[in-house]
């Protein structure tokens, strides 16, 4: 069994893992437990009120943080006639359908972050479905990636759009940023995803929906976020200019 690091456990010493902190507290020790070189990310995971075994409880969409998530989008867009040429001029990085398709099933080619489908397409397309699928690739009509409204797609995965899905276990999982956003910008991206977030409450998910909220960065420990502060706070919330 691998054992921590020097940097992570003096780092650890700075959070009680037994304390829910509040979400100004909780972001500040975000900043001070970074300990690599590189610009670590920052992770929001949320366990829910769900029964993940059933289908009218799952939660999947998507969603666009106003401060994005720090990182270049490479997009893929599946599409023919005039939808290729919108692509294009939208600033998709690959468009294509029977090419694209022949690239990913023969080289194994990867090499792209979201894909996007226009619905006359998806026929063809779910032939990648156990490729594409199991990476979270496969363009779903659930966040948004099979519309004809290419433009508009291509804009929100570049700017960021993450995908919320609830895992067998009923967490979900997602980045909110980079550690270098600074305090501001991760605690507006952090209250954009847990009011979003609480909006989604199935009507068939009785009880508490939000159960524990933990933030990390890459290289540090978890933080537990107090769930009632989270609520209070976002009472007043608004997204600084």
């Amino acid at each position: 069994m691998a054992t921590k690091g020097k940097k992570f456990n003096e780092v650890s010493q700075a959070v009680d893992p037994k304390q829910n902190y509040s979400v100004d507290e909780a972001i500040k020790l975000i900043e001070e437990t970074k300990t690599a070189k590189f610009d670590e990310t920052v992770e929001v995971s949320v366990k829910l009120g769900i029964d993940p075994r059933q289908a009218n409880q799952q939660i999947r969409t998507g969603l666009i943080l106003p401060h994005g998530i720090g990182k270049d989008i490479t997009v893929l867009v599946f599409a023919k006639g005039e939808k290729e040429k919108e692509a294009q001029d939208a600033g998709a990085d690959f468009v294509g359908l029977e090419d694209m398709i022949d690239k990913i099933s023969n080289d194994n080619w990867l090499d792209f972050d979201v894909s996007i489908a226009t619905p006359d397409v998806m026929s063809t397309v779910a032939k990648l479905g156990k490729v594409l699928g199991p990476r979270g690739l496969m363009p779903t009509p659930k966040v948004g990636t099979v519309t004809f409204d290419i433009e508009q797609a291509v804009k929100e995965a570049k700017a960021g759009r993450i995908e919320v899905k609830n895992d067998k276990g009923g967490v979900i999982h997602a980045p909110i940023g980079k550690v270098s956003f600074g305090f501001d910008k991760l605690r507006d991206n952090f209250l954009v995803f847990m009011e979003s977030l609480t909006k989604m409450k199935p009507s068939s998910s009785k009880g508490t929906f939000v159960r524990k909220i933990t933030l990390s960065n890459t290289m540090g420990p978890g933080v537990k976020v107090d769930s009632t502060d989270v609520r209070d706070v976002l009472k007043g919330f608004q997204v600084a200019a």
